[in-house]
């Protein structure tokens, strides 16, 4: 007699059996850099600067547990960063003179090959949509990978240069558009390359890389036409602890939302095709609905979880920044409107099973209600968010 797969649960290992020998290192390493850090900056920190690097080291020693890839990714970002930050030592200017700052490992050097890496990475996904190898698409993820990497190398060293430019203003790299368009672009494409690696289905490239390159032609626009590379001091408004944790939360949201719109362009595509064009090449390549719908679901899943922190968490800067945890500000308003918009996507799909094309395009109208939340108030409305204007 057979037994079911589910009454065979209690044979799987323990998680510390599940954590191999490698991973045990890598979590050593991540708490000695912890510590390091400690030993090196804990004279400048306070409670929640130190709670925050705990944080941190805890999170990216689960990471490298849960997503074995991010071990060396973490390293090598890691290691190149500590590099960039050392040649500049404590002068600044070492930026304009040094070689490898000058071209390579400098704040704004490294989001210059953020944005050429993940330029390539898009052509290569949308060539492999259209090739009969997987190489195309092999080739697309490396370049994402180098992309990512990159954006992240020249957040940390940003930070580092924030400092040289002036030791009292010391803020977070997440202060303004252009460093938040920095954060987005890295963390939504390590968020797709995660369901890549998971799925096996490297064609969603050819289709969520395409809002990852709007989003750097974005950032080129605002780098060149409004200097928004030059570092200044920071808007006492956003001079809280609060800014550390409430942006890298939100912007996770916001990139799970954006891979799920454009999974719903490839459904709605996918659905199209095997109408008119069931034999098509093309119809092949591009992954099965199936797989399509359950990517786009677990995106907006974790997306709407970390979007729900980060408003939890910007009522509590609100209560400490303007006595009030809720004013109907603009950017707050659309917030809430955001929030509704996919609690009532995850809701129908929980409690009536909804899936297929209405789905998908629920999911691409989000990601512009998601752009208008992110882009739109700035520019369009005023309020107590005033300082985020274009």
């Amino acid at each position: 007699m057979s037994v079911p797969h589910e009454a065979l649960d209690f044979e799987r290992p323990g998680i510390f059996r599940r954590i191999q020998p490698r991973d045990w290192a890598y979590i050593a390493l991540t708490i000695a850099v912890g510590l390091i850090a400690f030993w090196q900056y804990g004279h400048m920190m306070d409670r929640y600067d130190t709670g925050g690097l705990i944080l941190a080291v805890g999170l990216s020693a689960w990471m490298g547990w849960f997503w074995r890839p991010w071990q060396a990714f973490s390293i090598i970002v890691g290691v190149l960063a500590l590099f960039g930050i050392w040649m500049y030592g404590d002068d600044l200017a070492r930026g304009s003179t040094n070689f490898w700052l000058n071209y390579v490992g400098s704040g704004q050097a490294g989001v210059m090959w953020m944005s050429v890496f993940l330029y390539l990475s898009t052509v290569a996904y949308v060539t492999g949509l259209f090739s009969r190898s997987d190489f195309p698409t092999r080739v697309g993820g490396a370049f994402a990978w180098i992309g990512a990497g990159a954006g992240l190398m020249a957040l940390l060293v940003r930070w580092r240069e924030i400092y040289l430019t002036d030791p009292t203003w010391g803020y977070i790299p997440v202060a303004n558009l252009y460093e938040v368009f920095i954060l987005l672009a890295a963390l939504t494409t390590l968020m797709y390359l995660y369901y890549e690696s998971r799925t096996g289905q490297r064609t969603m490239g050819a289709f969520v890389m395409l809002v990852i390159a709007a989003s750097v032609t974005f950032l080129m626009w605002y780098m060149w036409d409004r200097q928004a590379h030059e570092i200044e001091p920071l808007v006492p408004a956003l001079n809280s602890w609060w800014m550390k944790i409430h942006v890298p939360t939100n912007f996770v949201g916001y990139g799970g939302f954006a891979i799920a719109a454009m999974l719903g362009v490839a459904y709605l595509v996918k659905h199209r095709l095997e109408r008119t064009r069931p034999d098509a090449a093309l119809t092949q390549r591009i992954p099965s609905k199936e797989a399509l719908d359950s990517v786009m679901y677990k995106a907006i899943a974790i997306g709407f979880a970390f979007f729900t922190i980060a408003t939890v968490l910007g009522a509590m800067w609100a209560a400490e920044a303007w006595g009030g945890y809720w004013t109907w500000d603009p950017k707050e308003t659309w917030s809430l409107i955001l929030w509704l918009t996919y609690a009532a996507w995850l809701h129908m799909r929980f409690t009536k099973g909804w899936r297929g094309p209405v789905m998908a395009w629920w999911a691409i109208i989000g990601l512009f209600v998601t752009t208008f939340t992110f882009l739109g108030v700035n520019m369009f409305l005023s309020g107590l968010h005033s300082y985020g204007e274009l």
